[in-house]
């Protein structure tokens, strides 16, 4: 149960350990990070074709590939990465790093403290911008200047957006997908929602639960009520209507159930609790005179793309966005909702090629 542990099959894992202590923007510091991250392509020896992808909240860095040792789950945007594709490996060197806090071999609270027992609780507080510094860090390492393109949907959408404002000069494009630049009541109120939900578990022990009987009925919980933020209504009743299964549940209750148990069984609570609150907090133009403001510091060439029946990100969140960076909000076509940014690989890929044009 839970995310990837230290002796866990490595599988296409690539780990660097940061210079420590790494400082946090709410103050205090980690002393020890260690970054999980996967590449796919060659590096240009000037580092100028590197593609940076940035997962979304329960993803991590395993962007394509099969489901296999060390990979719970196949890669979750393999249409767009691959040779041929978008994100064409034959031309790009594409990056992506299991995000700080995370539970797939990046430090989070299931890692070990220097102490020898699991973080837990003692986890400290991140924000998107402590996620970023350290994949600033990551760049540095692999020897990448400049991201060619840094593209993110959904959380990672947040990241990539964080990247554009914080460091202009090391993003020549930037790919901004179902997301926004400022957490909103809605978006807040559903996930701490979801985090009371953990929290009543009487296993969460405050954070410091045994790592072989984690709060999975309080994350399964949690899932179920982020699911049906991730999909719209229209296709929930289209698809499953108000249908009674052979066991007495409805089918879209047991479509939900199947979702929580394949959560539970890859992804550690308190890194949900932690990478929630991460998201709660996200507002880009904190600190730096307001969103429109801290927007302005942009150079990259963007694209700003929302999918039309997205109700946790609707398009207006990313209409914002376009408009403070001067471009066209192109609008994804689904039924799908807020999933559309996974699931609509055609047209994410399409948007992606314009933006990055042909070699």
């Amino acid at each position: 149960m839970g995310g990837w542990v230290e002796g866990d099959p490595v599988g296409d894992r690539r780990f660097l350990d940061l210079p420590a202590p790494f400082p946090l923007d709410r103050g205090g510091t980690l002393p020890a990070v260690r970054i999980a991250y996967e590449t796919w392509g060659t590096l240009a020896p000037d580092g100028g074709n590197a593609v940076l992808v940035e997962h979304a909240l329960t993803g991590d860095s395993h962007v394509v590939g099969p489901a296999a040792e060390g990979h719970p789950t196949p890669g979750w945007w393999s249409g767009i990465v691959g040779p041929g594709a978008a994100l064409d490996t034959d031309r790009f060197f594409v990056v992506c790093a299991n995000v700080l806090g995370g539970c797939q071999g990046t430090t989070g609270p299931s890692s070990t403290a220097p102490d020898g027992r699991r973080w837990g609780s003692r986890f400290p507080e991140v924000t998107v911008g402590d996620q970023v510094r350290a994949e600033v860090a990551l760049a540095d390492a692999l020897g990448i200047p400049r991201w060619a393109a840094v593209a993110g949907g959904s959380m990672g959408g947040m990241r990539a957006l964080e990247w554009a404002v914080a460091e202009p000069a090391r993003v020549e494009a930037l790919f901004f997908l179902a997301s926004g630049a400022v957490a909103s009541a809605d978006q807040i109120g559903t996930q701490t929602t979801q985090q009371a939900a953990v929290r009543a578990d009487a296993r969460w022990a405050g954070g410091d639960y045994a790592p072989d009987a984690p709060p999975v009925d309080g994350l399964g919980i949690a899932r179920r009520i982020a699911h049906l933020t991730y999909r719209s209504g229209l296709e929930l009743d289209a698809r499953f209507g108000v249908q009674v299964q052979d066991d007495g549940r409805y089918a879209v209750a047991s479509y939900l159930d199947h979702h929580a148990d394949k959560l539970a069984r890859r992804f550690d609570a308190g890194s949900y609790v932690l990478l929630t609150e991460a998201m709660n907090s996200w507002d880009v133009g904190r600190g730096r005179g307001g969103v429109e403001a801290a927007l302005a510091r942009v150079t990259a060439r963007a694209l700003v793309a929302g999918v039309d029946s997205d109700r946790l990100y609707p398009v207006e969140q990313q209409q914002r966005v376009a408009d403070a960076l001067g471009v066209p909000l192109r609008v994804i076509s689904s039924p799908y909702g807020h999933d559309g940014f996974l699931i609509e690989t055609a047209a994410v890929g399409a948007l992606l090629t314009e933006l990055l044009g042909k070699p």
